[in-house]
């Protein structure tokens, strides 16, 4: 008789699953959906395409590494309870550009939070749009002074401002260097005017005698540009015949290499400095001939990545995922990064799960969070602005960039 109760029960049970509409197979995928995890959208904004590109490559490979090691659970952070899914937006480094790139990050509700936006210009142009969204930006490279003066409570960055470098720089030059007369040029552009003018008051302050200029970068080097590359042998002729003792340059590699070409042809024979716009060894392979970069100071607020597991453990990740080795600024776009994945982390952590990771608890913990990254410890101050600074000077020697040390 139970034998004969059991054979009945079973085409009651299978029809009660019929009825339903559901079967054995679909059972066990509702069960797996139920408890998989949530997926949010980390995107990175910068220069993509044109003649800055390789410094916007240099962060979206760090950001894409970040989250593939955190997806896979080999990050720091172990197994997390969310997944997380790369955005790479190319905003050209252009403030005409950014807004646009702007309202798409916004509009798509699965971003959580976006590093960069990388070039100052575009920054003071897409940031509104972030901050009326109330979507943290980090970015790892977005260094004029007056973006921390809007009053954006989702804006932060990883790096000191130009407000540090440009008068590092100027002490460098004046009060290391020996230096009293300089040529000041900027490239017209929002990153490049707000060092040089930084740069210059400083260095003015320290008793040297400086001259400054603007010459706008050029179409060619992308940005939005105005200028004409045929300007350059022009301005060249005009330091030379000024006879400083040191040229120092707020702009980006593509321009700089345009001009020390011209300033080789022309018989130049002080020194060059510029900052971390022109940081990156493209400055040499933009320079004709390659040798005329020989000599120039390259400052930045980041470091050169040195011997420990990580940084080795980070280099060799990101050139197996590039195909090129980390650059200029890679390891802070890896750091804002993490410390954005981080913040999510602790969220969950603190506030009850995943479901309360949104964009405004993201920009909340961002305010208070002490993350230890690669390059340095990150924390923010109320404006948005790194927790403290540091400042490396780089020569061209033999055609690679050698860091000299600190400021």
């Amino acid at each position: 008789m139970r034998q004969l109760l059991m054979k009945a029960g079973v085409p009651l049970v299978a029809g009660a699953l019929v009825l339903t509409g559901f079967s054995a197979s679909a059972f066990a995928s509702a069960k797996h959906h139920a408890t998989a995890k949530p997926t949010y959208t980390l995107a990175y904004e910068g220069p993509l395409s044109g003649g800055n590109a390789q410094l916007g490559l240099n962060m979206a490979f760090a950001v894409q590494l970040a989250i593939n090691e955190a997806n896979a659970g080999t990050s720091q952070f172990g197994n997390l309870p969310f997944k997380l899914k790369y955005s790479g937006k190319d905003d050209q480094g252009s403030a005409t550009v950014s807004p646009t790139i702007a309202s798409q990050l916004v509009s798509n509700k699965s971003v959580i939070g976006v590093v960069g936006p990388a070039f100052s210009g575009a920054t003071k142009a897409a940031e509104p749009t972030f901050s009326s969204a109330h979507l943290a930006t980090v970015s790892p490279s977005a260094t004029n002074p007056a973006l921390s003066t809007f009053g954006w409570r989702n804006f932060f960055r990883v790096v000191a401002d130009d407000s540090v470098q440009g008068p590092a720089d100027a002490n460098y030059v004046v009060k290391t260097l020996k230096f009293k007369k300089i040529y000041n040029i900027n490239d017209a552009s929002t990153y490049g005017q707000g060092l040089s003018s930084a740069f210059g008051s400083t260095a003015t302050a320290d008793g040297a005698s400086v001259t400054s200029s603007t010459v706008p970068n050029t179409t060619g080097c992308g940005n939005g540009g105005t200028g004409d590359p045929t300007q350059y042998p022009t301005v060249a002729s005009t330091i030379v015949a000024a006879k400083p003792q040191i040229v120092f340059y707020g702009g980006y590699y593509c321009d700089l290499g345009l001009l020390l070409g011209a300033l080789h042809t022309a018989g130049y024979t002080g020194k060059v400095m510029s900052g971390d716009g022109s940081d990156d060894p493209h400055l040499i392979l933009g320079t004709s001939p390659a040798s005329a970069a020989n000599g120039v100071y390259l400052t930045c607020a980041c470091s050169v990545l040195g011997a420990t597991a990580a940084d080795k453990a980070f280099a060799t990740g990101f050139k197996k995922l590039a195909k090129f080795a980390p650059g200029t600024y890679s390891a802070e776009a890896f750091d804002a990064a993490n410390t954005i994945i981080d913040d999510m982390k602790i969220i969950s952590a603190k506030h009850g799960g995943t479901k309360n990771i949104t964009r405004a608890a993201v920009i909340a913990e961002l305010d208070r969070i002490k993350f230890v990254g690669l390059t340095k410890t990150i924390s923010f101050e109320v404006n948005g602005n790194i927790a403290g600074s540091a400042v490396y000077v780089n020569e061209v020697k033999n055609g690679v960039i050698d860091q000299l040390g600190l400021e």
